[in-house]
């Protein structure tokens, strides 16, 4: 079967297109595209979806469904998260997207993110990595822990509502940011984390997923250009994790629009994801700390977009363009 999977977040929107060989088969990637579309651009301040966001990201839509009908796409699932679960004009999203895939859009709870995150990124490293296994999966607007089994056991879930986009809108006006900017953050995500109220001491695999923590390893890596390749599966210590996530964070916009694995539509927003991981490692690391100590990250180039596309494999739903 040919499926895709459609992510729209509130920083970007992505699509995977993919055959699926078999049950329990990996995807064959047929194609994966990613914009940056900023569709929850002011959504934690005013409520709702900017006129400007939406045409944007439905322009982009129009492009996702001309190459679904190209490429003969039988069944696709499309999830909004964290922006559209807030903006009272969801409306306007949801049937502008209905009007041209054909499809609803899935608007997932918190919850239903964090496991298609969990699902997509530990299909490609349950038979090679110790377990449990730490999803966290950085977005624009909200940030997705799962601690689970490699069956797809769930231990413990959790969303908090800190996200690349929204952290900089909330926190971030200087440039380089202050001290006191940062000191505020930081209080920021170390709330959203006491809230969830997981237990993260039984991690032995803490798996970073989506833009924010792959660019971030581009970086540690040094790489000349975004090669996905070398970005997944790659192993780092929690020092040199950190470092760079210090680097990003006192980092100005023009130095950061000079590395050349960077997308341009994360310059602005990169240094305030970058704090958002580096305190839920440090979280981790000192909840492990008693039991058995972590000391790694690995990356993932693989989410919630295989997550859906796999939903779509599962359970089919056509599209009626």
């Amino acid at each position: 079967m040919r499926v895709a999977g459609i992510d729209c977040g509130t920083n970007s929107i992505r699509l995977l297109i993919a055959d699926v060989p078999g049950e329990s088969q990996p995807l064959d990637d047929v194609t994966r595209r990613m914009e940056v579309a900023r569709l929850g651009q002011g959504v934690d301040r005013t409520g709702h979806f900017d006129p400007q966001a939406l045409e944007r990201t439905l322009g982009f839509v129009d492009d996702y469904a001309r190459q679904c009908r190209e490429h003969g796409v039988e069944s696709i699932r499309f999830a909004a998260t964290s922006a559209t679960r807030d903006a009272a004009n969801r409306d306007l999203f949801l049937d502008g997207v209905k009007q041209r895939l054909g499809v609803d859009v899935q608007v997932l709870s918190g919850d239903e993110e964090a496991r298609a995150s969990f699902t997509g990124a530990t299909a490609v490293f349950g038979d090679v990595a110790q377990e449990p296994f730490l999803t966290v999966d950085l977005g624009g607007g909200s940030t997705e822990l799962v601690l689970g089994l490699n069956d797809g056991t769930i231990l413990g879930a959790a969303s908090m509502n800190v996200g690349c986009v929204r952290m900089r809108e909330r926190h971030f006006s200087h440039d380089p940011v202050t001290d006191d900017e940062i000191a505020r953050a930081r209080a920021d995500v170390q709330a959203a984390l006491d809230s969830a109220a997981l237990d993260l001491s039984p991690t032995r695999t803490l798996i970073g997923l989506a833009g924010t923590i792959t660019t971030i390893t581009a970086k540690a890596l040094d790489l000349p250009s975004y090669d996905p390749a070398k970005i997944h599966g790659a192993l780092m210590s929690l020092a040199e994790v950190d470092g760079v996530c210090e680097w990003f964070i006192r980092s100005t916009a023009g130095e950061r629009a000079q590395l050349p694995f960077m997308h341009p539509g994360r310059v602005d927003v990169i240094h305030s994801g970058a704090l958002v991981w580096q305190e839920v490692i440090r979280r981790v690391a000192a909840e492990t700390a008693q039991q058995t100590p972590l000391t790694h990250t690995i990356t993932s180039e693989h989410d919630i977009l295989d997550g859906l596309a796999l939903w779509a494999a599962r359970e089919p739903n056509p599209p009626s363009y």
